[in-house]
């Protein structure tokens, strides 16, 4: 298996858990010093943690892979997001509405784990679809 294959093969391992709610599946799929960075906050697993677990929990977030594409043990994801706003979440009530938007991560794999990643959504999109913004 090439060295790209091995890369995605890992990203589609994350997304997979990601779908499942398995934090810990998660976890085991990331360097033990991983940096995470993302729309809602950086860091290490146990300060990012809560926040995928909000989005998982309480916004029902799912990814599709739309498109994944590698270079050397980068790799580039872009999916459809989908979820519905069914728990308590980021200090609102569930408003029952559900949304759909394009999301992209990027990775760096070493030695089989997720070393870095970084990840852009349309969060004020998301926000209007799931009825927490009146304009």
């Amino acid at each position: 298996m090439s060295v790209e294959e091995a890369s995605k093969a890992v990203v589609r391992n994350y997304v997979e858990a990601f779908n499942r709610g398995d934090l810990a599946a998660l976890k085991a799929l990331l360097a033990e010093d991983a940096e995470i960075q993302g729309v809602l906050g950086q860091g290490l697993f146990d300060r990012i943690e809560p926040v995928w677990r909000q989005l998982i929990e309480g916004y029902g977030m799912q990814l599709s892979i739309q498109e994944l594409i590698a270079e050397g043990n980068v790799v580039a994801a872009r999916y459809l997001e989908t979820g519905t706003f069914r728990k308590p979440a980021f200090g609102q009530q569930p408003t029952g509405r559900s949304y759909e938007l394009v999301a992209i991560e990027w990775f760096e794999i070493e030695n089989g784990k997720i070393k870095r990643r970084w990840g852009v959504r349309d969060s004020a999109s998301q926000a209007r679809q799931l009825g927490l913004l009146t304009s």
